[in-house]
């Protein structure tokens, strides 16, 4: 039977389909803005014929409906990394957060630590040797089609094909149904003059021919506006929006003077407008792998200049970060920020940064704090920050004491709460604080 014929033999209804699951089951679903929404509403709507069926996935950008408490006894939401319509769910007990770095993350659907039963994905139609392209998000999903037993198949013609491996075959899916629909879309952020002024400083840290990775959000968008005049920079990168596609054709970003991939954008997913997804759409030069690739700090560390850009909800004076949870609260997860900020570190010339405001809550509590809030997760540890960023400076402090590195963060913090920060840094380190 050639590809044609089982593709053929294998596409059904939606309903149909989602008769695969089975109460109990583990399903892992495509992430963020390559999510099969058009699957999960179906399977919303069956909702009465399945019981613990756990749904496992990093960002949900659609509705994430499965979460509302009258599907509570019928699904269970196990994150990989908390969003805005998965919060409550997860705060609330009605799901589960499982933490892990984001490179590892394809190794527990094989390792026996989180084995996947089923995956729903969407993917562009076959092309002429039967092969779907996952488009803008490979990272875990891809590993997910690889490792489990059903795999449901949304083909989809809005989806961009992209290069690198982003592939499956015909061969490797149960099902096929096909749904044309935009894809969710992600508007670019409103900045700030706060982060402008973060953008600006970071961007004095970056020199031509860098590679960058980039987070999501309005300060790597404030980054990139600060680039204007740098030459040959380059992507790798777990993801990038549409700001990096705006510089790509000012002629910023050549990748050209890249250590691996050279002349290649490499990333694992895309979050953006259509106007991102066109420029990836057939696009050479967007080259897209699996998460345990792009994000390995052994694969990251032999790309020469890499600067790593994230952020962080609070630094305590010691440098130790908290970038996923406020206090108990979980609201993110660690992404790739750790997978970066280690490979950049081993890699020739790599330089990380932590970038974010000096204070939070309309300027009422300070981001920079004499110790992280209780029961707040450390997710880069103070071993590892290399340099703080705020709209007031640069703090760079890898190589620094502790009274140095406490020393340099003040420097960087709101004025409005300096005073308290240097009396503790004086009874912490019982000297007198001298301004700089």
């Amino acid at each position: 039977m050639d590809w044609k014929e089982l593709y053929e033999s294998r596409k059904m209804d939606a309903e149909k389909a989602l008769d695969l699951i089975r109460s109990g089951d583990r399903v892992i679903v495509g992430h963020a803005c390559g999510e099969p929404s058009y699957l999960l509403d179906v399977l919303v709507k069956k909702a009465e014929q399945y019981e613990d069926v756990e749904l496992v996935h990093m960002i949900a950008m659609g509705k994430a409906a499965y979460c509302n408490p009258e599907n509570e006894k019928h699904f269970r939401h196990n994150s990989l990394f908390v969003g805005a319509t998965t919060r409550k769910a997860v705060a609330d007990g009605r799901g589960d957060f499982t933490p892990c770095f984001f490179y590892k993350i394809p190794a527990m659907f094989t390792n026996g630590s989180l084995p996947a039963d089923v995956c729903l994905l969407q993917a562009a139609p076959p092309d002429e040797n039967g092969r779907l392209s996952l488009g803008i998000s490979v990272d875990y999903t891809l590993p997910a089609a690889k490792a489990a037993k059903i795999v449901i198949v949304q083909v989809n013609k809005h989806m961009p094909r992209t290069g690198g491996s982003s592939t499956i075959s015909v061969e490797d899916a149960t099902a096929f149904v096909e749904y044309d629909a935009p894809l969710i879309e992600l508007a670019p952020p409103k900045i700030t003059e706060v982060e402008k002024a973060i953008g600006a400083n970071c961007a004095r840290l970056i020199q031509d021919g860098d590679t960058l990775q980039l987070g999501i959000g309005a300060i790597p968008d404030a980054v990139l506006l600060f680039l204007k005049d740098k030459k040959d920079l380059g992507i790798h990168s777990e993801m990038f929006s549409d700001g990096v596609v705006e510089l790509a054709e000012a002629g910023v970003i050549t990748n050209a003077r890249k250590t691996t991939h050279r002349g290649k954008f490499v990333a694992s997913f895309l979050m953006g407008t259509k106007r991102l997804y066109d420029f990836a759409d057939g696009n050479p030069d967007v080259e897209m792998y699996r998460v345990d690739y792009v994000n390995n700090p052994v694969v990251i560390m032999k790309e020469d200049n890499i600067v790593s850009i994230n952020s962080c909800v609070q630094m305590d004076l010691m440098g130790q970060a908290a970038s996923e949870s406020i206090g108990l609260t979980q609201i993110s997860a660690v992404g790739g920020q750790v997978d970066f900020i280690r490979g950049a570190d081993m890699a020739k010339n790599g330089r990380s940064i932590l970038a974010f405001p000096s204070t939070a809550a309309k300027g009422t509590i300070s981001k920079i704090v004499p110790l992280l809030d209780e029961g707040a997760a450390v997710t880069t540890s103070r071993n590892d920050v290399d340099y703080a960023v705020t709209e007031y400076g640069i703090a760079k402090l890898k190589g620094k004491t502790l009274r140095q590195r406490a020393k340099a963060l003040i420097e960087i913090a709101h004025p409005s709460f300096r005073d308290g920060l240097k009396k503790v840094y004086e009874e912490r380190f019982h000297c007198c604080y001298e301004e700089p």
